[in-house]
């Protein structure tokens, strides 16, 4: 059964934590040769687990989650590397308006884990497969709508085809990977809500607010490369 959580405002939720003095990843790792090898390499991290993940392993232990992906597209622009992000139609029953990575469910028709990642992200922003090199996958993402999300993470060569599916994204806009590879950026916020607290993180950009799973990701992604 998938569990129904009340609506709230995200960017009105008290901010209880900042990282101003936690060191950002090297600018030196983020490159593109760098980004290759540190895929290449196992040093040991510690995946950090959200509240979201610990609730929904606790709400549905032992339960089989609807299995998903999402393409964290790393875009190589001529003078820095952006992550590429969306922002979901306002008309979607799920996560509305959210920001969030193309993605979506596993299909049977789909070879692997990382072929549902690439078929989604050309369904929902026309990004051909070609365009993208699969770097590899971090640590499983669970969310408390039932899902086990694999992040894929793939360095973009080119946006310029990109057309969003109107259906299911609103905006397609992309974010300095070292801005977002910079604790001093990330927030950690406290709802509190009919189960109790539960803190979530937040990295505000412009305009944009990346929170909930998509912010939780980029943090272990923050993890992986300072290991």
């Amino acid at each position: 059964m998938q569990r129904r959580i009340p609506k709230f405002d995200p960017e009105m939720v008290p901010i209880q934590e900042a990282y101003l003095d936690t060191p950002a990843v090297s600018i030196d790792l983020l490159e593109p040769n760098a980004l290759r090898q540190r895929f290449e390499q196992s040093k040991p991290w510690t995946p950090e687990l959200t509240d979201e993940s610990r609730k929904s392993l606790e709400y549905q232990p032992g339960m089989g989650k609807r299995i998903a992906a999402v393409l964290i597209p790393i875009v190589q622009n001529e003078n820095h590397l952006s992550v590429l992000l969306t922002k979901r139609a306002s008309h979607l029953n799920d996560h509305a308006g959210q920001i969030s990575f193309p993605g979506g469910r596993k299909e049977d028709s789909d070879r692997d884990i990382t072929h549902t990642a690439l078929r989604e992200a050309h369904e929902e922003i026309g990004l051909a497969h070609h365009y993208v090199e699969s770097l590899g996958h971090l640590p499983d993402y669970y969310t408390i709508t039932g899902y086990q999300v694999t992040p894929i993470v793939g360095l973009v060569s080119s946006v310029e085809e990109l057309v969003a599916d109107t259906n299911e994204v609103a905006e397609i806009f992309e974010v300095p990977l070292a801005f977002l590879m910079n604790p001093a950026n990330h927030q950690i916020r406290e709802w509190v809500g009919p189960d109790g607290y539960r803190k979530f993180y937040a990295m505000p950009y412009e305009s944009k607010f990346i929170w909930g799973a998509t912010a939780g990701m980029l943090r272990n992604l923050y993890h992986f490369l300072r290991a």
